[in-house]
């Protein structure tokens, strides 16, 4: 059935646990008894149901009930679905998105860094279908959360969510004992958490050169060892050298053999601030090694890929589970470098443009189409095999595809938190955005049939 509206009443009993519906809803609610019990995110209260003539797609609530589920006292829109078997009505989602952010001194609003503005998308694409979303940190989960009301966040004790979507920044957050504390209290009360955590190069990598089928799609990838970079080295005319936990193009090294000798240049410049030329191999190592600061790399073959205008250029495919629990294409686009930066990232000074724009510089649009497709497909299949093979549960995907100079796809990296940078800079709920909002409102429904007493 549709959302129905949920509103607040005043009520002369501020001890009244009662709500008002027509009897209308009663019967499409399918509600068997006057006296259920009300479910809003882990919060279940015994209420008394009132039927009088009113609005069929409402339910009134006096304001102290609103207080007891810890809800702001404003209008929502929610599923609501009756759960015959234990006597109660669920009404949501109440969906929590946990991130690090620094939390403002009195009546300043925090900022949620580079997904500020995806996090009031989602409110209003949240809004708009139906549940209500808030943003907290995990140290202050239960205690406190933000919500978005008359252009602020404003701060809360709110309900504890249906669902949690893990947007936190930092991989080094992930790790450590706090996160781990927040994870367990999650498992204690059973609420599903997803995008679990940043996956790691290597990490992904295994798990997809284990699918013969893949095969060639994949460059061929070790971890970085001095002998494993010789060998890389004698094999390649250009080599990549990335952290395992890297991100948004940071600290990407590109090692070129020239007429014998080596060039090495790094996405960024307070690593190396130019590119060094005519090293040898023993040169090259021993100026790499340090920059390594003795963290796990990997080393990757380079392939020749199709540029735009002489600027190195990728594909990052968006991919999302709906509400039906399959992967979809949610967005693709061109990512274009800077400027004498070999890295395409948004981060690192690239810039966005549609596909077919970007590949009819070097195909016809026939062709291009062809190979959108093979992205497309090459993408989903990735992110069944990821979602597959790694624990927890996974929703999101942002999977870089390059094409190289025969117009063939090849997996360049799978990123578990995409970036939510805005295309245009308007705010509009993207497609992305409503797949995640999908998918959240399904993770939380489907745990309604572990509702319980609380």
């Amino acid at each position: 059935m549709p959302p129905i509206t949920i509103v607040p009443m005043e009520s002369a009993n501020s001890t009244d646990i009662f709500a008002q519906m027509s009897s209308q809803l009663l019967k499409q609610l399918q509600l068997e008894t006057h006296d259920i019990k009300i479910s809003v995110g882990k919060k279940m209260v015994k209420v008394e149901i009132r039927t009088v003539e009113m609005n069929p797609n409402e339910i009134h609530f006096p304001e102290n009930l609103f207080r007891y589920f810890c809800l702001p006292i404003q209008g929502y829109k929610f599923h609501a679905i009756y759960k015959k078997e234990i006597n109660s009505l669920f009404l949501g989602p109440v969906i929590g998105l946990v991130t690090d952010f620094t939390q403002n001194k009195g009546n300043e609003e925090p900022y949620f860094r580079s997904i500020h503005s995806f996090c009031e998308e989602l409110h209003h694409g949240v809004t708009d279908k139906a549940g209500f979303l808030y943003v907290f940190s995990y140290p202050e989960f239960s205690l406190q959360g933000y919500y978005f009301d008359d252009g602020k966040w404003k701060p809360a004790e709110l309900p504890l969510p249906d669902v949690i979507y893990n947007r936190i920044h930092s991989r080094r957050l992930e790790f450590g004992k706090e996160y781990h504390l927040f994870r367990n209290t999650l498992a204690e009360l059973s609420i599903p958490i997803f995008n679990d955590r940043f996956l790691s190069k290597w990490e992904v990598h295994e798990h997809l050169i284990n699918e013969n089928h893949l095969h060639s799609y994949i460059p061929d990838t070790n971890i970085f060892t001095k002998d494993n970079l010789i060998a890389f080295a004698k094999k390649y005319e250009t080599v990549f050298i990335k952290p395992v936990h890297g991100s948004q193009g940071r600290n990407i090294f590109k090692l070129q053999k020239e007429n014998n000798h080596f060039s090495l240049e790094s996405s960024v410049t307070t690593q190396l601030e130019n590119k060094q030329v005519n090293l040898t191999f023993e040169e090259t190592y021993q100026l790499l090694k340090p920059l390594l600061k003795n963290k796990i790399y990997i080393i990757q073959q380079g392939i020749p890929l199709l540029t735009y205008q002489f600027r190195g250029m990728d594909y990052r495919v968006l991919c999302h589970k709906n509400q039906q629990n399959n992967w979809v294409v949610t967005s693709v686009v061109a990512r274009i470098s800077a400027e004498n930066e070999f890295v395409s990232n948004i981060a690192r000074g690239g810039e966005i443009m549609t596909p077919i724009n970007a590949l009819i510089d070097n195909m016809s649009i026939s062709d291009a189409k062809l190979v959108i497709t093979q992205m497309k497909d090459l993408a989903i299949e990735t992110a069944m095999i990821i979602e597959r093979k790694i624990s927890g549960i996974t929703g999101e995907l942002g999977i870089d595809i390059g094409i190289d100079q025969n117009g063939k796809p090849w997996l360049i990296e799978v990123n578990s938190k995409p970036s939510k940078n805005f295309e245009d800079g308007q705010m509009k709920i993207r497609p992305s955005a409503k797949a995640i909002i999908q998918f959240c409102t399904k993770l939380a429904l489907d745990s309604t049939s572990e509702m319980e007493d609380s």
